[in-house]
């Protein structure tokens, strides 16, 4: 069993998404429009970054479905906060504890992961 725990805050390296008018992108894509127009409309640098941002619309716009992951959080499930205290030990709360099926004493490896840390309950 993994558990993630994600930073909250943006990663400065990355550039921030653009917004698109998702509406005026499909309308464009389907009245024919030349993918170079479309690209230099919405300042698009590559095919790449145009294909994307058209495929983020279709699905923000329920014309095709989102393709789930196994990896996704369900968004069913919200996300659970947690404490390190002074003495530098996370707090779990007993709720997510119990709901994990996790007893006093259960020990796990901790790991740092490009997406924050990971726990893994040792058998």
């Amino acid at each position: 069993m993994h558990l993630f725990f994600l930073p909250q805050e943006r990663n400065p390296l990355m550039p921030a998404k653009k917004k698109v008018d998702c509406a005026k992108l499909i309308k464009m894509v389907k009245s024919g429009t030349p993918q170079s127009e479309i690209m230099k409309a919405f300042k698009f640098n590559t095919a790449i970054q145009f294909k994307t941002h058209y495929l983020s619309a279709l699905i923000e716009t329920g014309t095709i479905p989102e393709v789930k992951t196994g990896h996704a959080i369900s968004k069913s499930t919200p996300a659970k906060e947690s404490v390190v205290n002074k003495r530098g030990s996370l707090i779990i709360s007993k709720e997510l504890v119990e709901e994990m099926g996790f007893a006093e004493g259960t020990t796990f490896t901790v790991r740092k992961t490009k997406a924050g840390i990971s726990l893994k309950k040792i058998a």
